[in-house]
């Protein structure tokens, strides 16, 4: 056994540099991890996660879920699950990279990479650098979930025409 040193980069819209250094056994699993992860940047464990085996360019590989997906049907490739994976599983290199997604409706993406190892195996996973203040969660919410108001708005008396001036909808009923 031995302790993994990764670093845990928020990508942010803002290009701020936000980081966290985590260590943790090699073998953990990827639940701890992930629970690690949300807990060092203060977000909440209560939404669906993927980690995905990356590569340098950054490209999502195989997806480890937060939660079993496989819906009983054994034709397609199904995700593996956190809880039952452990971590030196999917280092395949010296700076193994994955990618995070927390919260697929708010898309946090956190690109991780292994920097480092150590002979000492850690009691748990360790947050042993903090670079940068992590935003609110909620703080995604604003614009990115909101529909466009203008097409959607039901009081809008307004019908749609198309570009030649007509009425897709021409019927008795009032939208």
């Amino acid at each position: 056994m031995a302790g993994l040193k990764f670093r845990v980069l928020l990508d942010s819209q803002d290009k701020t540099e936000i980081f966290r250094d985590i260590l943790i056994s090699d073998s953990d699993n990827l639940e701890s991890f992930y629970r690690a992860i949300v807990d060092a940047y203060q977000f909440s464990q209560e939404q669906m996660a993927s980690f995905y085996v990356s590569n340098n360019q950054w490209d999502k590989g195989h997806e480890i879920a937060l939660f079993d997906m496989s819906f009983g049907d054994d034709d397609q490739r199904i995700p593996d699950v956190m809880s039952t994976t452990t971590v030196e599983e999917f280092i395949e290199v010296k700076d193994q990279k994955f990618i995070l997604v927390h919260d697929f409706m708010r898309m946090w993406i956190f690109l991780i990479e292994l920097i480092g190892y150590q002979e000492e195996t850690p009691d748990g996973p360790t947050v042993v650098l903090s670079v940068g203040n992590a935003p609110s969660e909620e703080s995604k919410s604003s614009d990115e979930l909101k529909f466009d108001s203008d097409s959607t708005n039901p009081d809008d008396d307004e019908e749609e025409e198309d570009e030649f001036g007509f009425n897709d909808f021409e019927d008795e009923y009032d939208y």
